[in-house]
């Protein structure tokens, strides 16, 4: 290689950007200790935008096509680098290129819940996340404020500050929009639209970016409040709280039924749960047609008084005293072997607790219930 060849490889004649990265924002042409030459071709793809600096201040910006670099189409720089006339020899430049294809597919999210005073619940702790796309629109700006001395800046520079400029702003604009939990769903694009605004409102002057597209994907509520709103929805499907608990007795009792290897704390709650429920039901056992009422009486008609009640009793299970249970209650139990002969029991009248088999107002009922079934012989 001869001289001149050796003085020509180090003057650089074409200057671009084969962009094959969705996710870089600037990137700096690598002009190292080359020279760009006078007459050079700046080639700028669709997509892109090229800004050249001398010695740290910005100059001229080119839009996509194609030029030659000359004293006419830079004005800036031949003002900067004092070329009154015009120039022949080569030149000393930055040139940045700048991507302004939206770059899709980010996400943002509140790290922390927002504390917010909800009308139904009370103070309420939110959460939100959802996705947005960003583009560099003033390369000028971008340059100044967030890429400085860097060669190459990414997305993931930028997104930091993204999602702290999306979270800020949505906290204010809930707060300020004082919607209820359980109408936030159905505002998601409303809520999502103003938010938007509200960002670009403040990166694009700033940073030289806009927020094209900007989604909210889910607002959702704290686990236990969640819970609280599915325990609440259940009760108003079952109607009251009455049945509301016979329907929390009825599940225990299945899951009681379905653990035969429980021992004796298992018959401790089927015998709690089944008198509980008996005690329940006996109130609503006195309607007409039933005991303690005549069918088909009427509020005008006389009705006989109820017979006397005979004194409560009390059942000692597990160290623990249920009741009180009434006579009949006793011998539903004694009817489903949860009540023993060997079950202590307690009425008013008795000194101490005593095995149900040795009290005489009930030794009587285990002589008529049936011994119990005996094993199959082996």
């Amino acid at each position: 290689m001869g001289l001149f060849d050796k003085i020509r490889a180090e003057f650089i004649d074409i200057v671009e950007w084969i962009d094959d990265s969705r996710h870089t924002l600037v990137w700096r042409f690598p002009r190292y200790q080359n020279e760009i030459k006078n007459g050079a071709q700046l080639i700028v793809r669709p997509g892109q935008m090229a800004v050249f600096v001398s010695q740290g201040q910005l100059a001229d910006v080119f839009e996509p096509g194609q030029y030659q670099l000359t004293t006419a189409n830079l004005p800036v720089l031949s003002t900067l680098k004092g070329w009154k006339y015009g120039f022949n020899s080569p030149f000393k430049a930055e040139v940045y290129f700048v991507s302004t294809r939206p770059v899709t597919d980010l996400k943002w999210g509140v790290p922390n819940p927002i504390m917010l005073r909800d009308p139904e619940f009370g103070p309420i702790r939110i959460r939100a996340f959802g996705t947005y796309t960003l583009k560099a629109v003033e390369p000028k700006a971008l340059l100044k404020e967030i890429v400085g001395t860097n060669g190459e800046v990414s997305t993931d520079e930028v997104t930091e500050l993204m999602r702290s400029i999306i979270v800020e702003a949505f906290s204010d604009m809930l707060g300020k929009a004082q919607i209820a939990a359980l109408d936030l769903a159905s505002k998601y694009r409303e809520l999502a639209a103003e938010l938007r605004l509200q960002v670009i409102e403040r990166i694009d002057d700033e940073y030289g970016l806009d927020c094209p597209q900007l989604f909210i994907v889910n607002i959702s509520l704290p686990e236990e409040v969640e819970k609280a709103l599915d325990t609440r929805t259940k009760m108003s499907m079952l109607g009251d709280l009455d049945r509301f608990q016979q329907f929390q007795m009825g599940e225990a009792m299945t899951m009681a039924a379905a653990n035969q290897a429980g021992g004796g704390a298992a018959e401790g709650l089927g015998l709690g749960i089944g008198l509980a429920m008996a005690n329940r039901m006996a109130p609503g056992m006195s309607g007409p047609g039933m005991a303690g009422g005549v069918a088909g009486a009427t509020p005008s008609q006389s009705v006989p008084p109820p017979p006397p009640t005979a004194a409560p009793w009390h059942v000692a299970v597990n160290g623990q005293t249920l009741g009180p249970y009434s006579i009949q209650q006793i011998m539903s139990g004694v009817s489903r072997s949860e009540v023993t002969p060997e079950t202590l029991v307690w009425t008013a009248g008795m000194p101490a607790w005593l095995p149900a088999g040795q009290v005489p107002q009930l030794a009587s009922i285990f002589a008529l219930t049936p011994p119990a079934v005996p094993p199959p012989a082996p």
